[in-house]
């Protein structure tokens, strides 16, 4: 066991990681999800919002098995591993808007970083704006963090508070096996489903459950993170956890050529848009929000399973933020950027840098 533990805190380890999501991400598309979205963290909790009927959006409403399942994957691991620890108190409102702000810019660009990172590796060239804005975003987030950003110190919390996310993950796994989609029908009971376009496509219950039960695992185990990735690299010419990003598109790359998946270009590609400056604007607007949170959407999901009340604020931030970007037309889609969106970005913007520049260490 205490080998186990080391081995994915390892370079190797990290490396790993990114290598299994680049090789799951593009078999879950040719199980089923969307094409360049074998897994997105903003896209599948947008998904989430709609089935929940806080959006509607008709194209993009379900309840993605994935988001719960590495969520409980990690809370499992961190119980093994006695990493356990309920804790809470840093700024929760202020993290619950930056995941707020965070979706408002994934859902301009139409993708979280690890969309950013599979988009590229399928051939979908929009994707590079959208990663010198992750870039250019996290580069923003790390001069706060030198000028001494500070969201304050967390303290630990009962067991209960702790847990009250994988619960909550549980129960939403429970209402897609008791609410089902229904063929043909947009509604099951009280859960909405697509019958057509992205929230339509999913892999088998069984599939997508095991592939997010290994992902939620092996990150709590390896502290993967797509943004510390970058933001290390920038603040401590530090490359470990970079090396984990490098393996995930490496890997993506290559399965994607495998399964003949790979479509270089600007147009045409599924899911996105053409819209280059809105694609790294809103990228530099997520990639900010999820340096000062500390961590990509994905990581912060495993952090909240962990027991951190607030990164489990941040999850619920960024499900309202998809729901008010599509009920208030901040989201694109692939005909082009929501009316909007442009006074989202404005505002998370000038959100965040209130944030940076006054939260500061004393």
């Amino acid at each position: 066991m205490a080998g186990l533990k080391r081995l994915f805190s390892t370079r190797k380890g990290i490396v790993f990681t990114g290598i299994l999501i680049g090789i799951v991400a593009p078999l879950l598309q040719r199980f089923g999800n969307p094409p360049n979205m074998g897994i997105c963290i903003a896209c599948f909790e947008r998904d989430i919002a709609g089935a929940l009927g806080l959006h509607r959006a008709t194209v993009v409403q379900y309840l993605r098995p994935e988001i719960m399942a590495i969520a409980i994957g990690s809370f499992f691991s961190s119980l093994l591993f006695r990493e356990f620890r309920p804790r809470t108190g840093s700024s929760p409102l202020i993290r619950f808007m930056l995941g707020f702000f965070g979706m408002v810019g994934a859902l301009i660009f139409l993708g979280c970083p690890w969309r950013a990172l599979i988009r590229l590796s399928a051939g979908d060239l929009n994707a590079v704006l959208g990663i010198l804005g992750l870039v250019a975003g996290i580069w923003t987030g790390a001069f706060f963090l030198q000028m001494g950003y500070n969201p304050g110190r967390k303290i630990d919390s009962h067991f209960l508070v702790g847990s009250s996310f994988a619960i909550a993950m549980a129960f939403l796994l429970f209402l897609l096996f008791y609410f089902p989609p229904v063929s043909g029908q947009q509604q099951s009971d009280i859960i909405f489903y697509s019958v057509n376009g992205p929230g339509s496509m999913h892999a088998p219950y069984a599939v997508s459950i095991a592939f997010g039960l290994l992902i939620g695992f092996v990150m709590q185990r390896s502290r993967f993170c797509s943004i510390g990735g970058i933001r290390d690299l920038i603040l401590y010419r530090e490359a470990h956890l970079f090396l984990g990003v490098a393996g995930l598109v490496a890997a993506a790359f290559f399965t994607n050529l495998f399964l003949g998946q790979f479509h270089a270009g600007f147009s045409n590609q599924p899911i996105a848009h053409t819209e280059s400056l809105w694609n790294f604007l809103g990228m530099l607007l997520a990639g900010l929000c999820f340096t000062l949170a500390g961590g990509c959407p994905a990581r912060q999901l495993v952090l909240a399973a962990e027991g951190d009340g607030d990164s489990a604020l941040f999850v619920f931030g960024m499900i309202m933020g998809a729901a008010f970007s599509h009920n208030f037309g901040l989201a694109s889609s692939p005909k082009g950027i929501g009316p909007h969106a442009l006074g989202g970005l404005i505002t998370g913007l000038a959100f965040c840098l209130l944030v940076g520049f006054t939260m500061r260490r004393r």
